[in-house]
């Protein structure tokens, strides 16, 4: 692999060796579905949708008798096309527990249901429009219903806390624990200050390479879903523990192949989702026991941040790069707090005597 590629272009490649490896599990007709929809769909979500088609074929083979004595590679399309509305919900009911392909189980909520049928539809989509199949059972089966949950997010204070504990809490630590600290620290102040002060997602967080940075502007270059490039501004306050990292990062030698990265883990490569994850998740138990802070939610913090100081939903869903803003809509301007609150006191039950 190229070491002068970007991250995109080797986590691309990645996912296009990792997706020819499960076609070959699948039935061969399923390339034909695949190669079509590589112009308008990147290689992590082409490899999503090869797992979950996976899942299908293999509930076929366990559950259903007429496939009893097949393999999954022997699947033909006839075979695809005897599949009925039936057959299709006992699926979403397989689905929300079964044992995969290492007998290993695993459940499904309403949104991992939700997305393995939106697959199977636009598998069975593209043959049915092609004229290869001439049933499509997937449209005649209602898709699971989502229920909006609340947002879980830092309040003002709850922000402030966290970014201090990152910042002094190594004056309560002594030897290895305390050495590690020092050696992380900016390091973990800049990353949790850039995800609270920009709303971006982790994985584009984890994608930046120092090229994307850009002080002049006080902006970041970040690859949104679905591949798209934007700039996303951000303030003095990130800009200030950003330049204190690229401090001590200027004393950190990478693996080779990792020379662009913007954040180094201690292996000195390029940190992952997961370990931003665990990151965050250590230093916000410290801060609050009542709520499960991901890096999601501090994209959510940040999101209602936003919201309540310019009561402009079409802005936040443009930072947020939210490609249908009723998304957003249903996530943030929904949940005004301070309203709701207000109405507590609005209504008089009774005069004072």
């Amino acid at each position: 692999m190229d070491q002068g590629s970007s991250y995109r272009e080797q986590t691309d490649i990645k996912y296009t060796f990792k997706l020819r490896e499960v076609l070959q599990m699948l039935p061969p007709f399923a390339r034909d579905y695949f190669r079509a929809i590589g112009p308008t769909t990147t290689a992590k979500t082409k490899i999503s949708y090869a797992y979950d088609i996976r899942i299908f074929f293999h509930f076929l083979l366990s559950e259903n008798p007429a496939f009893r004595n097949k393999s999954m590679t022997d699947i033909t399309l006839d075979d695809l096309d005897q599949i009925k509305a039936l057959d299709i919900e006992e699926y979403m009911e397989y689905l929300k527990v079964y044992r995969d392909n290492e007998d290993k189980v695993t459940t499904n909520g309403e949104r991992g249901l939700k997305r393995k049928i939106s697959a199977l539809r636009s598998f069975y989509a593209y043959y049915f429009k092609h004229e290869m199949i001439a049933t499509n059972p997937t449209v005649l089966i209602d898709m699971p219903k989502i229920h909006d949950k609340n947002i879980v997010r830092l309040d003002t204070d709850e922000t402030a806390m966290l970014l201090d504990y990152i910042e002094h809490c190594g004056d309560h630590l002594t030897g290895q624990k305390r050495v590690y600290y020092e050696k992380t620290k900016e390091r973990d102040l800049a990353l949790v200050t850039l995800l609270l002060g920009t709303g971006v997602r982790v994985s584009e967080c984890v994608g930046l390479d120092i090229e994307d940075v850009d002080f002049k502007n006080n902006g970041i270059k970040v690859t949104r879903k679905g591949g798209n490039e934007m700039v996303v501004y951000f303030g003095d306050e990130v800009a200030t523990a950003l330049q204190n990292y690229l401090e001590v990062r200027k004393g950190i030698t990478p693996i080779a192949g990792h020379e662009h990265a913007l954040f180094y883990s201690t292996q000195r490569k390029r940190m992952g989702v997961q370990a931003v994850e665990n990151l965050v998740k250590k230093y916000a138990r410290e801060i609050t026991t009542t709520k499960k802070i991901t890096p999601h939610k501090l994209r959510s913090t940040y999101g209602t941040a936003l919201y309540q100081e310019t009561g402009d939903i079409y802005l936040v869903a443009d930072v947020l790069g939210h490609k249908d803003v009723n998304t957003t809509k249903k996530h943030y301007a929904a949940m005004d707090d301070s309203r709701r609150r207000r109405a507590a006191g609005a209504v008089r039950l009774r005069e004072d005597k």
